[in-house]
């Protein structure tokens, strides 16, 4: 190999390329995945369709419209899932088969892996909340001005960030056919004990007070807040608390990258 051949190669420009590839068939590969597709899409529209648009269309919770409301924290719920299954269910798989391995011995960047895990869970998660203000909008009466359907959505896609770190540390510690069934285990609880179901002024007291400590409160919170229906808690702190979340849950990752590597290695 030239020198010249091998400063292309490591340019910026064709880092990135790979990065964008990687990123792209990812991606497909999830599409085209119906179990995926079908159930992280499904589930959130499912349920504001039934409980914002067929039962509660009229209703409102405080001063906001029920449709309104539920756009936040039904958005929170399929953030949350999109990222989850993207990142700890399609991790646990790869380690299992021992596609990581191959990965390892391919020139590719480490890190385009999993950059393009956190990508394609950004999509998902776009195509969601896209579709969740859709249906708002053409059969919820849903009204915002731009700027705050812009500002719930980028609050709502950084958000997803946290819970795909979740998904990277849950998938260096459970296997092909432990990941699904551990994340339900973590998700649903977690959307529960939230608010995201149940509004949260209605939890039990002390479902309120285990809310307080759980990332998808701290997202939703920040959601409702673009529609006018928080609980009027300071977003610094909100944002503090998933930034402090998505670090501990990198470190775990860590951890299990590093007993991965020394596993292959020695």
């Amino acid at each position: 190999m030239t020198l010249a051949a091998a400063q292309i190669q490591r340019s910026p420009a064709h880092i990135a390329t790979i990065y964008l590839k990687e990123a792209k068939y990812e991606f497909l590969k999830y599409l085209r995945l119906r179990v995926y597709t079908l159930s992280v899409l499904s589930f959130p529209i499912m349920f504001y369709i039934l409980f914002g648009l067929v039962l509660n269309s009229n209703a409102a919770i405080g001063a906001t419209r029920v449709p309104t409301y539920l756009i936040a924290t039904y958005g929170t719920f399929g953030v949350m899932g999109a990222s989850l299954f993207g990142t700890a269910a399609g991790l646990a798989s790869d380690r299992g088969l021992g596609w990581l391995e191959v990965k390892r011995a391919s020139p590719m960047p480490p890190f385009a892996y999993f950059a393009a895990k956190v990508i394609t869970s950004l999509v998902f998660s776009t195509i969601i909340v896209l579709a969740l203000f859709a249906l708002g909008i053409a059969l919820g009466g849903v009204r915002m001005p731009l700027a705050s359907f812009a500002k719930l959505l980028a609050t709502l896609m950084a958000g997803s960030l946290p819970f795909s770190a979740m998904g990277l540390a849950v998938g260096y510690f459970t296997g092909p056919n432990s990941a699904p069934p551990t994340i339900n285990l973590i998700y649903l609880p977690m959307s529960f004990c939230s608010g995201l179901w149940v509004p949260f002024m209605f939890l039990p007291h002390v479902v309120q007070k285990i809310a307080l400590v759980l990332p998808p409160y701290h997202l939703s919170q920040l959601a409702l807040g673009v529609v006018g229906a928080g609980t009027n808690e300071p977003a610094l702190r909100h944002w503090e608390v998933l930034a402090a979340f998505t670090m501990i849950c990198l470190g775990v990752a860590r951890i299990g990258f590093q007993r991965d590597q020394e596993k292959m290695y020695g």
